[in-house]
């Protein structure tokens, strides 16, 4: 799932639009509950070097919230990382490049918010 199609799901879906907080930083969407305030997905795209990652320029990623016990798992493989600009042990970064399947990237977001629900 690209970040386009991805900010357009998460509309619809949740009925939410994106926060776009800092000026610094334009392409940055946030997503949160209208009930309590809480973040359950940001989108952006950062420097590849920032994840680890070999080589220029910028990917999109997708921050969500998962169970800590999974997030150490999921960054062995490639396309997930220590979440960036967030907490490390409850969040994870995903790399919107088409190597992870749309239905993964929509459990995951889907889980995301019911963690940030409460």
């Amino acid at each position: 799932m690209n970040k386009d199609r991805l900010i357009a799901w998460i509309q619809k879906t949740y009925n939410v639009e994106p926060e776009y907080l800092w000026r610094k930083y334009p392409n940055y969407a946030v997503f949160r509950h209208g009930h309590n305030g809480k973040w359950f997905a940001l989108v952006m795209d950062v420097e590849k070097s920032k994840l680890g990652l070999a080589g220029t320029g910028k990917v999109d990623i997708l921050d969500v919230k998962e169970d800590p016990g999974l997030v150490i798992e999921m960054v062995k493989h490639s396309s997930f990382y220590p979440a960036y600009h967030m907490n490390k042990e409850n969040w994870i970064s995903v790399a919107l490049d088409g190597t992870i399947d749309d239905d993964k990237i929509a459990s995951m977001v889907k889980t995301s918010y019911a963690l940030t629900s409460k």
